[in-house]
């Protein structure tokens, strides 16, 4: 079937509140007015309960269907914008400088409540949908939090599901595929501690210069020489800062970046290699090194049982030519991946058509794809929990 007649009736009006939080972004926890307008439109749909607080600034709100079952199905939506100052020009662009929603947080968010609404007014399901709107995806690691607080169990929730829009699939189309799906994203700060001196007398040095220099080309071999070329490893260095003048030779240099990796056992090699690269250099050049080392967001890895079903529902919104069930990975992190470790499911994409990339100051959310994501949610729901 095609979308949602409700879903369609409904676009104008989830449109206005994708735009209302769209001027209004927030960052990380710190999405109060956003969750205070999730929890108004909540509790105006009539769901049964409205939870907040959970994981600090979540929400959580609880339809129930015509009948108990037994079951509950979790639907999740990102709440929180990034540091980064517009340039849409919209008539709704971000009414606060150095923050705007350049990854569609708003539109996820404004999506799943058109979701609410419908499933509300129909409740044409057995068991509980439980809707979850989470802060902190972009770096605080809210998902995480939200399960530390006892999302799963408090509200028995046993199946769990998150979409996110993709720029570049067209709108109407979805991606989706089992296993690994998004990268775990590890992060690294190395601080190199040699000796300075004067620009004349290197040979007086141990330059942090030089040293950072052969570590930066080294932790290259990690992809090309210890992981198996057919398995998935990025090295970034994405800063080195050192020095402040042309004729000193500085006493420290630091750098820092990010490991992305699509499988457990590919993170601890990367990783063990890693410092083992970092302090091996170092010591042959009579430096010391500090490490910093985060374990940040796990692999992303869709349940094999559960991608079915989402591949089912997308077909049944979609069509079969427009859902891609084999879409190659991405290298990119989700902290969805830590509510997927907590119960099964799926994440999938849906398109955002061709607008500016993720993460970009002219990016903005098409209000077009609304329809279908609403309609996703809810067909999700209703197979899932059943008449």
């Amino acid at each position: 079937m095609p979308i949602l007649n409700r879903a369609a009736e409904l676009q104008d009006e989830v449109a206005e509140w994708r735009r209302h939080i769209h001027a209004r972004p927030e960052l990380l926890f710190d999405v109060e007015e956003t969750a205070a307008f999730v929890v108004e439109k909540l509790k105006s749909f009539g769901v049964d309960d409205v939870v907040t607080g959970l994981g600090r600034t979540g929400v959580v709100g609880i339809i129930k269907g015509k009948a108990d079952n037994g079951r509950t199905i979790g639907l999740r939506a990102d709440m929180d914008a990034l540091p980064m100052t517009e340039i849409t020009g919209k008539p709704y662009a971000s009414k606060t400088p150095g923050k705007m929603h350049a990854c569609g947080h708003d539109g996820h968010t404004a999506m799943l409540l058109g979701a609410a609404k419908y499933l509300a007014e129909t409740r044409n399901f057995s068991g509980t949908v439980a809707v979850i709107f989470q802060p902190a995806e972009e770096g605080g690691g809210g998902g995480n939090v939200m399960v530390q607080d006892g999302l799963m169990e408090r509200f028995g929730i046993d199946e769990v599901y998150g979409m996110h829009n993709m720029p570049g699939i067209p709108v109407g189309q979805f991606a989706v595929r089992a296993g690994a799906i998004m990268a775990a994203t590890d992060e690294f700060t190395v601080i190199i501690r040699g000796r300075g001196g004067h620009a004349a007398t290197p040979h007086r040095t141990i330059d942090p210069i030089a040293i950072g220099a052969q570590i930066v080309a080294n932790l290259q071999m990690i992809a090309s020489r210890t992981i198996d070329p057919l398995s998935s490893v990025v090295v970034s260095v994405t800063k080195f800062n050192a020095g402040s003048a042309l004729n000193v030779i500085p006493d420290e240099a630091t750098i820092a970046g990010t490991i992305r990796t699509l499988d457990e056992s590919v993170r601890q090699t990367a990783e063990q290699r890693f410092r083992q690269i970092v302090s091996g250099i170092a010591e042959s050049h009579g430096a010391t090194v500090d490490i910093n080392f985060h374990r940040n967001y796990p692999v992303t890895v869709n349940h094999p049982k559960e991608t079915e079903h989402t591949i089912a529902t997308a077909t049944e919104i979609a069509g079969t030519t427009n859902v891609d069930t084999d879409v190659a990975p991405m290298m990119g992190g989700e902290d969805f991946s830590y509510m997927l470790n907590a119960r099964p499911g799926a994440f999938i994409f849906i398109g955002n058509g061709e607008s500016a990339m993720l993460h970009n100051a002219k990016y903005d959310f098409n209000d077009e794809v609304i329809p279908h994501g609403i309609s996703y949610w809810v067909r999700l729901a209703e197979s899932r929990l059943g008449g």
